[in-house]
C-alpha cells in the first residue's frame, strides 16, 4: 500500500499534463503557454528557496550556470517547447505514449554516452515502442488528430530530454534540487522568449479561464504534486517506481477520450500494450 496509492495518483497526474496542455493551446499559441508556464514556475521555487529557504540555498558559481544553462536548453526550452508545440498538432493520448517512451531513449543515450555497446534487450525495447508508437498513431494520422510533422517535433522532444537526465546524472550537484529545478526552468524560459517573440501571434491569443486553468495545472498538479510523488517512489524503490510508467499511457488515453473526444481504437489498444513490453524489456535490462 506504500506505493499504491501514491504510484497511482502519480500515474494519474503525469499523464494529465498532455490533455491539460491540448486545453492551453485552443487559447494562446503554443509558446506563450510554455514562457508563462516557465517563468511563474520558476520564479515561485526560487522565491521558496531564496526567499524563505535563504540560508539553506547557495547561488550557482560560473561552472554551475553553465551546466543549468546547457541542463535548461535541453530539459525544459528545446523539450517541454516541442512538447507544447507537438500537441497543436498531435492527440493529447499520442502526446502521453510519446512521453512514455522516455526511459527507452535514456537507456540507449545512456550507453552511448558510457561508451558500451547497448544490450538486446534496450535495442528492442526501443524499437518495440517506437514501433507501438507508430501502430498507434497510424488512424490518426489519416483522421486529422496527427500530423508527421507533430509527430517528428514530438520525437525531436523526446530525445531532447532524455539527453537532458544523461546530462544531469553524469554532474556531481552540489546545488539542492529545489534550487537547479527553479533555475533551470527559469532559464528555460529566458532561452525560449526570442523564439516565442519571433513566431507567436499574440493577437489571437485569448487569457481566458482555460488559458490560466491550463497553466495552473500544469504548475500545481503536475510540476509539483507528481513530481514530489515520484521522488517519493523513487526513494522507496526506484526500479518499482518506473513501473509506474507503464500506467501514464492508459490514463492519457482515457484522458484524451473523456475530455477531448479523441477516439480510441484497437490500434491504439496494441500500440499501447507494445509501448509497455518495450518499456518492460528496457526495465529488465536496467534491473540486470
Amino acid at each position: 500500500m506504500y506505493q499504491l496509492l501514491p504510484g497511482l495518483l502519480f500515474a494519474a497526474l503525469w499523464a494529465s499534463a498532455s490533455v491539460a496542455t491540448k486545453f492551453g493551446v485552443q487559447s494562446v499559441h503554443p509558446l506563450i503557454l510554455a514562457n508563462v508556464r516557465f517563468f511563474i514556475a520558476g520564479s515561485g521555487m526560487l522565491l521558496f528557496a531564496y526567499g524563505i529557504q535563504r540560508s539553506k540555498n547557495p547561488w550557482p558559481t560560473a561552472i554551475e550556470w553553465r551546466q543549468l544553462t546547457i541542463f535548461a536548453l535541453l530539459n525544459t526550452t528545446i523539450y517541454l517547447g516541442a512538447f507544447v508545440l507537438a500537441l497543436k498538432e498531435v492527440s493529447a493520448g499520442i502526446g502521453s505514449l510519446s512521453t512514455a517512451t522516455n526511459p527507452l531513449f535514456i537507456a540507449m543515450l545512456s550507453a552511448l554516452w558510457l561508451r558500451r555497446r547497448p544490450s538486446w534487450n534496450e535495442i528492442g525495447g526501443l524499437l518495440l515502442g517506437l514501433f507501438g508508437v507508430g501502430i498507434a498513431t497510424y488512424p490518426l494520422l489519416q483522421n486529422s488528430y496527427a500530423t508527421l510533422s507533430g509527430l517528428l517535433i514530438l520525437l525531436v522532444g523526446m530525445i531532447s530530454v532524455s539527453a537532458a537526465t544523461v546530462y544531469y546524472a553524469s554532474i556531481e550537484w552540489r546545488l539542492p534540487s529545489l534550487v537547479i529545478n527553479g533555475w533551470q526552468v527559469f532559464l528555460g524560459g529566458l532561452l525560449l522568449t526570442p523564439f516565442t517573440l519571433l513566431t507567436a501571434d499574440f493577437s489571437a491569443s485569448h487569457y481566458d479561464i482555460r488559458f490560466w486553468a491550463s497553466v495552473i495545472w500544469l504548475i500545481v498538479p503536475v510540476s509539483i504534486a507528481a513530481l514530489q510523488l515520484w521522488f517519493y517512489l523513487v526513494r522507496q524503490d526506484a526500479i518499482r517506481a518506473s513501473l509506474w510508467l507503464f500506467l501514464c499511457p492508459i490514463f492519457g488515453f482515457a484522458y484524451s477520450y473523456l475530455l477531448m473526444g479523441e477516439p480510441i481504437t484497437i490500434y491504439t489498444v496494441v500500440g499501447t500494450a507494445l509501448v509497455i513490453g518495450g518499456l518492460w524489456l528496457g526495465r529488465k535490462a536496467s534491473a540486470k
